[in-house]
């Protein structure tokens, strides 16, 4: 164990990254970015300082977080996510312990603290992840950890793996995360065109558009992103979630702006029925649009086997090019059993880059904390 006293509190969150008092902020957000380096070998996936500050202002979810410090230097930090709209008795938890102290304590305190939070919040379900970059999944291959969901796995010899398990957490299910470089080939472009073309035989029309939905698509991209939370694989976090319908998506929608960010969205229409069949969503970061993430894509399961699903991603990922072309990368997270779109996404060129692990942990209901 480690001689210096660790220190937990919460996180002071300032109203700009320039402010007199953001130091503590951005130390905070440095930590995450260490972390992710040492993972996966780049800062791909961490917040810069404003990205995160953005997304603190959520009306769907309030975000806490406590820091561990040591002598007065933040080397830990627990980013607490409680959702506001549904999923009630949920937290979830983003725990980051700097490289030179992790194995010596810290990661323990912090996590007790946070949830000891949570229970005073009224959150009786955690959910944490682990992330395994793909090479740590070889190295550990005859040791695998496969999760309630029966498909997967995580290393079972990994510190991460270790320290969920030891605090008392099972893990539910993986979630394959991929990255594909951009833009496309303009061969592999015009190949996959074709053969999706082909398939569905002039009975499909695209739409495109940019942050905002057209009026006149609302309601049927309700019934799409309603039908997206359908297909994915059943999970621990109940079955309160949200449902959307047209007020909802707006709302969504002018969240997602004042954080920064851009959507660049690709429908399908079913030409015979004029209803709208699919679509695919990318989002694009405010401070960095160098790093693209795929979102939702869906198609309802009467039209699958036209290769929608390719023909709608395949555009999306051109527009994207045409309208972002500073994007080089774009990661996507699927389920192991989502075989249809990994099998898309395998033909775009994506490669996997590891597996996250959700794990789950209930709380005893011990009641509110007296300190």
């Amino acid at each position: 164990m480690m001689a210096s006293e660790v220190r937990i509190e919460q996180l002071w969150i300032p109203d700009s990254v320039d402010a007199p008092d953001a130091a503590d902020f951005l130390a905070a957000v440095e930590v995450g970015r260490k972390v992710r380096m040492q993972t996966w070998g780049s800062d791909d996936l961490a917040y810069a300082p404003l990205e995160k500050l953005l997304e603190l202002d959520d009306p769907y979810e309030r975000q806490v977080i406590l820091v561990a410090k040591i002598e007065g230097t933040i080397v830990g930090a627990v980013d607490i996510a409680l959702p506001l709209t549904d999923n009630l008795d949920l937290a979830e938890f983003t725990l980051d312990i700097l490289p030179e102290y992790q194995r010596q304590g810290v990661g323990r305190q912090l996590l007790e603290a946070a949830e000891q939070f949570a229970r005073d919040e009224g959150r009786s379900m955690i959910l944490v992840d682990t992330n395994h970059p793909g090479a740590s999944l070889h190295e550990f291959e005859p040791e695998q950890l496969v999760p309630g969901s029966g498909l997967g796995f995580v290393p079972l010899g990994s510190r991460e793996v270790e320290f969920a398990r030891r605090t008392g957490y099972t893990l539910q299910h993986i979630e394959q995360f991929s990255s594909c470089a951009l833009p496309l080939d303009s061969k592999l472009v015009a190949e996959l065109e074709a053969e999706a073309e082909e398939a569905n035989n002039g009975r499909y029309w695209l739409h495109h558009w940019t942050d905002r939905c057209p009026e006149r698509w609302l309601e049927a991209v309700a019934v799409l992103e309603n039908q997206a939370g359908g297909d994915v694989e059943p999970d621990a976090v109940g079955e309160d979630s949200m449902v959307f319908d047209a007020r909802i998506l707006r709302e969504a929608e002018e969240v997602t702006i004042a954080q920064g960010r851009r959507t660049v969205v690709t429908a399908v229409e079913h030409i015979a029925t004029g209803t709208l069949v699919g679509l695919t969503t990318i989002s694009v970061l405010a401070q960095r649009q160098d790093v693209v993430f795929q979102d939702d894509t869906v198609v309802l399961q009467a039209h699958r086997g036209n290769k929608l699903g390719l023909l709608i991603k395949v555009a999306n990922m051109e527009r994207l090019t045409e309208q972002f072309p500073d994007a080089r990368v774009i990661y996507t997270w699927n389920a192991p059993e989502n075989r249809y779109l990994l099998t898309v996404n395998r033909q775009l060129g994506f490669t996997t880059a590891g597996v996250t692990g959700i794990w789950q942990k209930e709380l005893p209901n011990l009641g509110p904390s007296t300190s």
